[in-house]
């Protein structure tokens, strides 16, 4: 089982190949101005670490854009359209899935960019994060010229750019047990995540130049959710091979066009 000295360890072998274990938050799901979200922003500004917060354009209201006004650190990314299943009976749940016309995924994905830049403005950076981190392949050549810069969704990337302009940074520390009652997926498992990317990474298994990414969900998080995070973001923040980086720096993209 994997522990905190493990992630001690693996970060010392970084630091011993003076490498920079780089890593980066984002949060799903966020709408509304809610206890949890309140939470959310104010461990992030305890931790003192950049937060990416992907957000459902169709959901999303003045009263997030009011909450987070005065956010220090917190990048707005796009959470697909309006976190709606298209797929077929008995098909992975996705939004932005082979199930539909390209066109009309497009289309919806224009109306919600649109709609986080006229709440957001500059923060509302040009990187999709597909609902339930999946998206047919007949789109991804497509959202260059959509105005997408980033993609993110969940894994090792097979690429840095998942199609001509577009940058790949993926999650790859998943909090939540979906399938097994969505509770924390557990210390152990949490952790072997982290260090099994960090160590792929450093080895050649994945690419090096991925930051490994924490992905959470404060809508539906536990105790020991909340617990894990405030301790993982601790002990790496304090360790000189690691540095968490904001979403300008993990995309090196710029702000959506009507920003700043």
């Amino acid at each position: 089982m994997t522990s905190w000295s493990d992630l001690g360890d693996e970060l010392d072998r970084w630091a011993d190949g003076g490498r920079s274990a780089t890593l980066w938050w984002r949060d799903d799901d966020a709408a509304e101005s809610t206890p949890a979200l309140g939470r959310l922003l104010g461990l992030r500004a305890g931790l003192g670490v950049p937060l990416a917060l992907a957000v459902v354009p169709a959901a999303a209201g003045e009263n997030l854009a009011a909450a987070i006004a005065d956010a220090d650190g917190v990048t707005m990314l796009q959470h697909g359209y309006a976190h709606r299943n298209h797929a077929g009976d008995g098909k992975p749940k996705a939004e932005l899935g082979p199930d539909r016309a390209p066109d009309d995924a497009l289309g919806e994905l224009a109306a919600g960019h649109e709609r986080l830049v006229a709440l957001f403005g500059g923060p509302a950076a040009a990187v999709l994060v597909p609902p339930w981190n999946r998206i047919a392949d007949r789109l991804l050549p497509r959202l260059a010229a959509a105005g997408y810069r980033g993609l993110s969704t969940y894994g090792p990337r097979a690429r840095a750019q998942a199609s001509p302009g577009v940058v790949q940074v993926n999650t790859h520390v998943e909090l939540i047990d979906w399938r097994g009652g969505r509770g924390f997926v557990g210390e152990a498992a949490a952790l072997g995540l982290a260090v099994g990317h960090l160590a792929a990474r450093r080895g050649g298994a994945a690419d090096g130049g991925e930051p490994t990414g924490l992905l959470s969900h404060h809508l539906v998080h536990d105790e020991a959710a909340w617990g894990f995070i405030e301790a993982f973001v601790a002990a790496t923040a304090v360790h000189p091979a690691a540095r968490w980086l904001d979403a300008g720096e993990a995309f090196a993209v710029a702000p959506a066009a009507g920003g700043e």
